[in-house]
């Protein structure tokens, strides 16, 4: 069974040593970084399977280590575990590409758990059937997660590229929440409906110029994405 790689930072030697002593205990092998120009240099030198991002670090904070690490890596599934509780910290870091954000104190099972389904989940890398979809004057490359035409090229996450997918392989057919959730999270959880909003709205904002092409919001029911 293959022993998975986390890059971990946290600057807080007590927590960092917990949290590492659980996840080494779940046969995770973890690089534990005590600041953000630690981290990214050791994500550069060594290949991880999942990042898990403290915010408020020396020398580099979790933001603008998440950004470089997307510069490097589109896939790589990143969660931050943050003691920042406001909703504009949330969304800046899934803005960025994190694909989850726990509020400290954290439930280490959670954290397990989430570890769990994002690893499932980039080794089944689900945007593999068709590469390429047509979507008004745009192309879609869903393997670079890329939507571009002769003048422009805009990158999206690979979770924002996963939702799109998603909605593109049920064009005209209305989603449910919870089964969009499931989907992509593996579970119909509150914030990971949070976490959805703010990328639906992304989509939204860019197709927003596309005639035809649209993603209803159905009250109390799901999506419906139409082109």
């Amino acid at each position: 069974m293959k022993q998975f790689k986390i890059l971990y930072t946290e600057d807080d030697e007590t927590l960092a040593f917990l949290t590492k002593d659980n996840l080494e205990q779940n046969n995770y092998e973890v690089n534990h970084c005590r600041d953000g120009q630690m981290g990214l240099e050791n994500f550069k030198k060594e290949n991880f399977d999942i990042c898990i991002l403290d915010i408020m670090m020396p020398k580099m904070d979790g933001f603008e280590l998440a950004a470089q690490i997307r510069k490097c890596n589109s896939d790589i599934p990143i969660i931050f575990l943050s003691a920042k509780t406001l909703k504009e910290d949330r969304i800046k870091g899934l803005r960025l590409g994190a694909d989850d954000y726990l509020v400290k104190p954290f439930s280490i099972e959670e954290l397990l758990l989430k570890i769990e389904i994002f690893l499932k989940r980039s080794q089944k890398n689900i945007l593999t059937e068709k590469p390429v979809y047509e979507i008004g004057k745009y192309q879609f490359d869903t393997s670079n997660f890329v939507l571009f035409n002769e003048s422009e090229k805009i990158s999206l996450t690979q979770r924002e590229a996963e939702l799109l997918k998603l909605f593109l392989d049920n064009k005209n057919s209305v989603l449910k929440r919870e089964q969009i959730l499931t989907s992509l999270w593996g579970t119909d959880d509150y914030f990971m409906g949070r976490s959805l909003d703010v990328f639906i709205s992304r989509l939204r904002k860019i197709l927003s110029n596309e005639k035809g092409i649209s993603i209803e919001n159905l009250h109390g029911i799901g999506f419906r994405f139409t082109m």
